[in-house]
């Protein structure tokens, strides 16, 4: 029996269905997982496929489960990967999918620009366009003088159900927390969060949500990035302002986290992969993502751009060895799982 059209349409569209969608293209393409925001990293990959004519195929991931819900795609995609760029808004997850073989060794030429501590000596991934971890106050509830200089502050009982942060299960507050765990180690780190816990912090679903809390007056500050920090105080012009925490002498200094670019190891398409990390480590880039509205902090010390927020150049930066953060990930997320946030 011959097949009809409507019935050949309808096998095309079951095809499609369990091979897990059906992205075609007459030219060359490139797949991107980008968990930096969509309305940040989509006008800079939408240039990329003006100028070259290498479509772009981007999926972005959700505000409540940033970066995690990426790595675990990628993770589940192991044996047939779909993605070949992944575009984190953080560090550790990448650090994660190295660790389990997932990356793909390229050395751009223009990486040896960038400081040795933002990229991996075996090339398997490259930091660019930081962000600082930092304080949002509300200036109409909280008089200068008064203000939270520290990270501590969210567990100081005068601040007591009056300061937010993200859940540290996802992004850079997982991240930070984790962080967290390899500075101080897990005592001291599971002592923090006990304190910020008893001290009714509220828990947001992502940094985005703690800046608009504070602005709305919601809470009297919390812990974010300076990308969402600088929506409320430039773009919206909030009664907020940014303190840049733990600057006193003997403190730990702020927190910067790099966005990180990596080429999944057998994606389809390697050739356009390597030329879409060529573009975002560009100086054009960096300076793009510094003037934008999500203020990023360029790495490559050439990148002659106007810097909208403070930098480790100009403030006291946290040491951080990533790489022990990444080794604490799993005993962070299971202390934060079970016993901070109570999640499934």
């Amino acid at each position: 029996m011959k097949p009809t059209p409507l019935t050949t349409r309808w096998l095309l569209v079951l095809a499609c269905l369990v091979t897990g969608g059906c992205w075609s293209s007459s030219g060359p393409e490139v797949v991107v997982y980008s968990a930096l925001d969509e309305e940040f990293s989509r006008p800079v990959l939408d240039d990329f496929q003006t100028r070259t004519g290498i479509e772009v195929r981007a999926k972005y991931d959700a505000e409540s489960t940033k970066t995690v819900g990426l790595t675990a795609a990628i993770m589940a995609e192991r044996d047939r990967p779909r993605c070949d760029v992944f575009w984190n808004n953080e560090i550790l997850n990448t650090l994660r999918l190295e660790k389990q073989g997932l990356l793909e060794v390229y050395h751009p030429p223009i990486a040896e620009s960038y400081p040795a501590e933002f990229r991996s000596p075996t090339g398997t991934w490259h930091g660019f366009a930081a962000r600082a971890r930092v304080l949002i106050v509300n200036t109409d509830l909280v008089p200068e003088p008064q203000r939270p200089t520290s990270i501590l502050d969210l567990a100081d009982p005068r601040w007591r159900g009056k300061a937010g942060i993200a859940k540290p299960l996802f992004g850079t507050t997982a991240t930070h927390a984790a962080c967290l765990f390899a500075h101080w180690g897990d005592e001291r780190a599971k002592d923090f969060f006990r304190k910020i816990k008893a001290n009714d912090v509220a828990i947001l679903s992502g940094n985005k949500q703690v800046a608009l809390s504070v602005a709305a007056g919601q809470l009297a500050f919390g812990l974010t990035d300076t990308d969402d920090a600088m929506i409320e105080l430039n773009e919206k012009a909030m009664p907020v302002a940014i303190i840049y925490p733990d600057q006193g002498e003997g403190q730990m200094g702020t927190m910067f986290i790099p966005n990180t670019l990596a080429i999944i190891r057998g994606g389809p398409n390697p050739e356009a992969a390597r030329r879409l990390v060529d573009y975002l480590l560009s100086a054009e880039v960096e300076a793009r993502l510094a003037a934008g509205r999500s203020a990023q902090i360029p790495l490559n010390p050439n990148v002659e751009a106007e810097v909208q927020v403070e930098t480790p150049r100009t403030i006291r930066a946290m040491q951080v060895d990533f790489s022990a953060a990444a080794e604490r990930w799993d005993t962070a997320a299971k202390f934060l799982r079970d016993e901070f946030t109570g999640a499934e």
